[in-house]
């Protein structure tokens, strides 16, 4: 057999002794934190459930590779900053990996190489996708336990989803100025409830009152009596939508879009801002209610007016809610909440990979961005179960990633165990211990945040 020798890689001398490298090292690792996210997902139940959403049409006597091994690699993968398929065709080899597989590192069975996973993606149907949009509701639902709610926040928001090819669905879209997917978001608090890719040929909330009505239902069914409020910018504000929150006992505060008549109406305000700002030359913001009805709505609804004016004048914004309250504690505390959300929405985009929308197949790409969302709800879990009142306890993704997930680690398999040596310089030994008792069940845990 011919023995491959590994091409050295020189770098500058260390004083008199040349500096070489080269990547024969063995069985090593760089992805050793990966075993708290299969740790949380022991806990979840995350993997087994989206593999049980998905039929697999193969027979099980010829295949290789489990659909749920497959499902790990992918939800795995992306959660540690692996975005490309390609990328598994050397981590297949890995035996780090291979136990996040569920197979027995001593067998030296390779994991599924690109073409396998590709295969994956592209036989996701509708029913499926439904299936496991399903899976991320109930990952949250069970993550209450059996302490009901008082009051759930609904978030809701739109973003864009830029495609450089000529994908299923693809539209241009006039405000983002590009080709683009128009995906919806659901979060309550950090946690995600709906990862929804649509076409951009459309406003913002496309679908949002069906997407809100299942969700009330199964909501409600879990907890009858919990408090539901929907959050969201302007893109929202739809009377169809507001009435049947009317008629159905939810609570909304939405963005409202400021037109000429809104302006008129909120002149008491805007001017008394003016006013104040010419005498004191400090910014002024003040606040109000009127009612008002859109051309298109049914009735007239509550609007709270905020009037804001500085050095680049005046800049009011509008809010239309049916909630009590005071309308300064509506705006800065409810309303102006909506801002976390946009920050979990970028670290789906920017650190787990949700835009990488690159199949032909629409459906294809549905199915990429719920396995993102499988990987944000894991490392979700990491942060809320095991991470809080921590220093990384609001840590985003990227940084998780960076100080908790990347350890190297020298794997040693043997007929009994397999046992990771972890780099012995890692500043964050305790912390890491301190999180896999979490998320064992054998130390604190937090209770979900519910918006």
């Amino acid at each position: 057999m011919t023995e491959c020798t590994a091409t050295p890689l020189p770098f500058a001398s260390l004083k008199r002794r040349r500096l070489e490298a080269d990547f024969s090292g063995g069985d090593l690792t760089t992805d050793a934190g990966a075993l708290l996210l299969r740790q949380a997902d022991r806990r979840l139940g995350l993997l087994d459930a989206l593999d049980r959403a998905i039929p697999d049409p193969r027979n099980p006597e010829l295949i290789t590779h489990p659909q749920r091994a497959l499902l790990a690699q992918r939800v795995y993968g992306i959660a540690l900053g692996y975005e490309d398929l390609n990328d598994h065709t050397t981590l297949r080899q890995d035996p780090l990996w291979q136990v996040l597989g569920e197979y027995d590192p001593a067998a030296e069975q390779p994991l599924a190489s690109a073409p396998t996973l590709c295969r994956l993606e592209n036989r996701a149907h509708r029913r499926s996708l439904f299936r496991m949009a399903e899976v991320l509701v109930e990952q949250f639902i069970a993550s209450f336990g059996d302490r009901a709610p008082e009051c759930l926040v609904l978030d809701f928001d739109a973003t864009d989803d830029p495609v450089h090819g000529h994908q299923e669905g693809r539209f241009f879209h006039g405000y983002y100025d590009a080709y683009c997917f128009l995906p919806l978001y659901v979060f309550c608090g950090d946690q995600l409830l709906v990862a929804y890719l649509r076409p951009a040929d459309g406003d913002a909330a496309r679908h949002s009152r069906a997407i809100l009505k299942l969700l009330v239902r199964r909501l409600r069914q879990a907890w009858p009596d919990v408090r539901l409020i929907v959050r969201g910018d302007s893109g929202f504000c739809r009377w169809r939508l507001m009435r049947w929150c009317d008629h159905n006992g939810i609570g909304y505060v939405l963005g409202l879009a400021r037109n000429s008549r809104l302006e008129e109406l909120a002149g008491p305000w805007t001017n008394a801002a003016a006013t104040c700002w010419a005498r004191t030359g400090q910014p002024q913001r003040l606040f109000g209610e009127l009612a008002y009805a859109a051309g298109s709505w049914d009735r007239p609804r509550r609007v709270i007016v905020k009037a804001e004016h500085g050095p680049q004048g005046p800049n009011p914004r509008f809010v239309v809610s049916n909630l009590p309250g005071n309308p300064r504690g509506l705006y800065e505390v409810l309303y102006c909440g909506r801002g976390e959300m946009e920050n979990r929405i970028k670290e789906q985009q920017l650190m787990l990979f949700a835009d990488r929308t690159s199949c032909h197949r629409f459906g294809a790409n549905q199915f990429r961005l719920l396995l993102s969302a499988a990987a944000y709800v894991l490392v979700e879990a990491v942060r809320r179960l095991g991470l809080a009142g921590t220093e990384l306890a609001r840590a985003q993704v990227s940084t998780l990633r960076l100080r908790l997930f990347k350890v190297a680690a020298l794997v040693q398999v043997s007929v009994r165990r397999v046992y990771l040596r972890l780099a012995s310089g890692f500043p964050l030994q305790e912390l890491f211990g301190e999180v896999l008792r979490r998320l064992s069940g054998t130390g604190a845990a937090a209770a979900p945040d519910g918006g």
